[in-house]
C-alpha cells in the first residue's frame, strides 16, 4: 500500500501532461476521420478574427516600432543604418510576426474557446454528447484547433507585413535610411527559407494555443469558479509553452541555416 501511494504521489504532477498529449494525439487522428465540421470551424474562425484582429494590429505596432527602433539605434552607432531593412525583416518575419500572433491567439481566441468548452463541461453537455455516441474531440476540439491554426497564419501575415512596412516608414522618414538600401538589405536576409520558418512557427503556435485552450476547457472542475481558473491557466500555460517552443524552433533554425 505504501509503495502504491508513493508511486501515485510521484506520478500525480505529470498526469496532466500525459492526458494533454493523449488528447493531442486523439485530435490528430480525429482530424483524419470524416466528416469535418466545416460550419463550426468557420464560425470559430470568424469569432477569433473578430476578437483578435484589433489587438493584433496594436501589438504588432508596439512590438515592431520598439524593437526596430532599438536595432536602428545600434546600427546607427555602428554606421550601418542602411541595414535597417535586414533588421526589420528578421524581426518582423521570423520573430515578432509568429510570436505576437500567438500571444493574441492565446489571450483572445484561446480564452474564449476555453470559456466556451468549460461552460459546456460544467453544464454536463460534454457528458451528454458522449452518451449520444458523439466524440467531443471530433465534434468540438478538431474544428477549434484547425480554426486557431488558420487564423494564426492569417494574423502572422498581417503582423509581418505591417512590421516590414512600419520598419520602412520609421527607418526612412525618421532615421534617414536610404529607401533603396532598405529594400536591398531586406531581400538579402529575408527569402523563402525565412518565410517557411515564419509559417512553421505560426502553425505550431496556433496549434499549441488551440490544444491548450481545448484541454483546459474540457477538464474544468468546480463550477463557474473552475471555468474562470481554467481561462486564466489557459493564458499562462499557453504563453509559457509558446516561449519554450519558440526557443527550440529558433535554436533549430540557426543550426540548420548557419
Amino acid at each position: 500500500m505504501t509503495t502504491t501511494l508513493d508511486v501515485q504521489s510521484v506520478t500525480r504532477p505529470v498526469r496532466p501532461f500525459g492526458r494533454f498529449f493523449a488528447m493531442a494525439l486523439d485530435t490528430f487522428l480525429a482530424l483524419l476521420r470524416p466528416p469535418f465540421q466545416w460550419r463550426e470551424c468557420a464560425e470559430v474562425m470568424w469569432f477569433i478574427v473578430r476578437v483578435s484582429i484589433v489587438p493584433t494590429i496594436f501589438v504588432a505596432n508596439g512590438f515592431t516600432i520598439l524593437v526596430i527602433f532599438q536595432l536602428n539605434l545600434v546600427l546607427r552607432d555602428l554606421g550601418a543604418v542602411d541595414l535597417a531593412g535586414a533588421a526589420s525583416g528578421i524581426v518582423a518575419v521570423q520573430q515578432i510576426g509568429p510570436f505576437a500572433t500567438a500571444l493574441v491567439i492565446a489571450g483572445a481566441g484561446g480564452t474564449a474557446i476555453c470559456a466556451e468548452l468549460g461552460a459546456r463541461t460544467v453544464r454536463e453537455e460534454i457528458d451528454a454528447i458522449r452518451v449520444l455516441g458523439i466524440d467531443p474531440i471530433h465534434r468540438l476540439v478538431v474544428p477549434r484547433v484547425v480554426a486557431a491554426v488558420v487564423i494564426a497564419l492569417f494574423l502572422n501575415f498581417i503582423v509581418a507585413t505591417e512590421g516590414v512596412l512600419g520598419g520602412y516608414l520609421f527607418s526612412v522618414f525618421v532615421q534617414g535610411a536610404d529607401p533603396g538600401a532598405y529594400a536591398s538589405s531586406l531581400t538579402l536576409v529575408t527569402g523563402v527559407p525565412e518565410l517557411i520558418i515564419s509559417i512553421v512557427k505560426s502553425v505550431a503556435f496556433g496549434l499549441i494555443a488551440g490544444l491548450v485552450a481545448c484541454y483546459l476547457g474540457l477538464n474544468v472542475k468546480g463550477g463557474p469558479k473552475g471555468v474562470g481558473e481554467a481561462v486564466n491557466q489557459s493564458v499562462v500555460y499557453s504563453v509559457a509553452t509558446l516561449e519554450f517552443v519558440n526557443l527550440l524552433l529558433t535554436t533549430f533554425q540557426f543550426k540548420i541555416l548557419s
